[in-house]
C-alpha cells in the first residue's frame, strides 16, 4: 500500500485532542445536479443498500439516478435555509457550541471540535487530514445518532477506518457506539417537547417517529429497532405519559421490502380516520432538523394525517442549538475523553525538542 504523505513536523510540538462529529450529509444545492452526486455516494453504500452489488448497481446507475435527483431535489429546495442546507447549518452550529462549552470545562488542555459528512462535504477524508495538520494525535468520534444502527453508525466509522489504514502514523481512535439511553438527552429531549407544549398546548396523541430500516436487519441482529423502543419508552416515561398518549412508528421507508414497523405515515392517517383532533410528531433520532424532518414529517405528514381526517397536526423540532442538549452532548465527549485530556507543560516540550536535536533531528 501507498501511505499518505505524513505533514511536516517539530519536535517539541504539542500533541492535540480532537473530537469528530459526524453527520449523514447534504447535497450542495437543492438541485438535480448537486442531489445526483449526492445519492450515487449514499446509496452507493454497501451498508445502506443490503442486496447484491451488480443487480443493486443496475437499479441505481439504470433507474433511481436518473429519475430521483429532480424529485428530491424539489424536496430539498422547500425546506433550504438562507446559509444552506439545514442539517450542515445545524451541525457547523453544533460544532461551534460544543468548541466553547468545551473550552470552559477544559481551559488548559484544548480540544479541537470538527465535523465531517458521511456523504458530501466537509468528507471525512478532508477533515482526519485537517486534523492530522494540526497534529491531533487523539480523535473521538461521535457520529450523531443517538441509536446505533449499521446503516448510520457503522458506516461512518467504517468511512473513519478506511482512511486511516492510508496513514503511516494513525492517531489513537475512540467512537460512541450509541447515546439512546443517556439520561441527559433523555432529558433534553423530553425537556424540548414540554417548551413547545408550554407555548403551544398538548396533543391527543403524541408520536415519536425514527428513521426506518429493513426488518432483515433486526432478524440479522441490529439493535437499532430495540434501542428506538427504549428512547421511546424513556422519554415517555420523563414526560409523564402513559401508553395511550403517545406511539412509537419509523418513517422513510424505500423499495418494497418490509421494514420495521409501524409505519409513521400508516400510523399518522389511522390517527387520521379515528378523527384526532390533534397529533404532535417528533423526531427523537435526529438532533438536528434536516430533510427528513422539515420534509418528509412537517410537509408530508402533515397531509397524510389531515387528508384522512385529522385535525390539527403539529412538528415540534429537533433539538439542533438547544443548550441543554449541547450540555448533554458536552457531557458525553467528556466523559469519553477521559484519561485524554493531559497537560503537557512547555518546559517539557522544550527539553523535548532539545533532546530530538542532539540526537540528530533537523527541526
Amino acid at each position: 500500500m501507498r501511505y499518505q504523505t505524513e505533514p511536516s513536523y517539530s519536535h517539541g510540538s504539542g500533541e492535540k485532542t480532537a473530537v469528530l462529529l459526524i453527520n449523514l450529509g447534504t447535497p450542495e444545492a437543492p438541485t438535480a445536479a448537486a442531489v445526483k452526486p449526492y445519492l450515487r455516494e449514499f446509496l452507493g453504500d454497501p451498508r445502506v443498500v443490503e442486496i447484491p452489488r451488480l443487480l443493486w448497481w443496475l437499479i441505481l446507475n439504470g433507474i433511481i439516478l436518473n429519475t430521483r435527483p429532480k424529485k428530491s431535489a424539489a424536496k430539498y429546495a422547500s425546506i433550504w435555509m438562507p446559509e444552506g442546507s439545514p442539517l450542515k447549518v445545524h451541525t457547523e452550529r453544533q460544532t461551534t457550541l460544543l468548541q466553547g462549552y468545551l473550552g470552559e470545562k477544559t481551559k488548559d488542555t484544548p480540544v479541537v471540535v470538527e465535523y465531517a459528512m458521511r456523504y458530501g462535504n466537509p468528507s471525512i477524508p478532508d477533515v482526519l487530514k485537517k486534523l492530522k495538520a494540526q497534529n491531533c494525535q487523539r480523535i473521538l468520534l461521535v457520529p450523531l445518532y443517538p441509536q446505533y444502527a449499521a446503516s448510520a453508525t457503522a458506516t461512518a466509522l467504517d468511512a473513519v477506518f478506511a482512511e486511516l489504514q492510508k496513514m503511516r502514523n494513525m492517531p489513537a481512535v475512540r467512537s460512541i457506539k450509541h447515546f439512546h439511553d443517556d439520561a441527559a438527552y433523555i432529558k433534553a429531549t423530553a425537556q424540548n417537547i414540554r417548551d413547545y407544549w408550554t407555548l403551544h398546548g398538548r396533543p391527543d396523541k403524541l408520536v415519536m417517529s425514527f428513521h426506518g430500516v429493513p426488518r432483515y436487519t433486526l432478524d440479522k441482529g441490529d439493535p437499532y429497532h430495540c434501542e428506538c423502543l427504549k428512547s421511546g419508552r424513556l422519554i415517555a416515561e420523563e414526560l409523564g405519559l402513559n401508553k395511550e398518549q403517545y406511539t412509537v412508528s419509523f418513517q422513510s421507508r424505500f423499495g418494497k421490502a418490509e421494514w420495521i414497523k409501524p409505519y409513521t405515515t400508516a400510523t399518522l392517517k389511522q390517527l387520521g380516520k379515528q378523527k384526532t383532533k390533534r397529533v404532535d410528531v417528533v423526531c427523537p433520532g435526529f438532533v438536528a432538523d434536516c430533510l427528513e424532518t422539515l420534509e418528509e414529517i412537517a410537509q408530508e405528514g402533515r397531509e397524510d394525517f389531515q387528508h384522512a381526517g385529522g385535525g390539527e397536526y403539529h412538528y415540534i423540532p429537533c433539538l439542533n442549538e438547544r443548550p441543554d442538549w449541547i450540555h448533554a452532548l458536552t457531557g458525553l465527549v467528556l466523559e469519553n475523553l477521559q484519561g485524554w485530556l493531559v497537560t503537557t507543560d512547555s518546559a517539557q516540550l522544550e527539553q523535548s525538542r532539545l533532546r530530538a536535536l542532539a540526537a540528530g533531528a533537523k527541526i
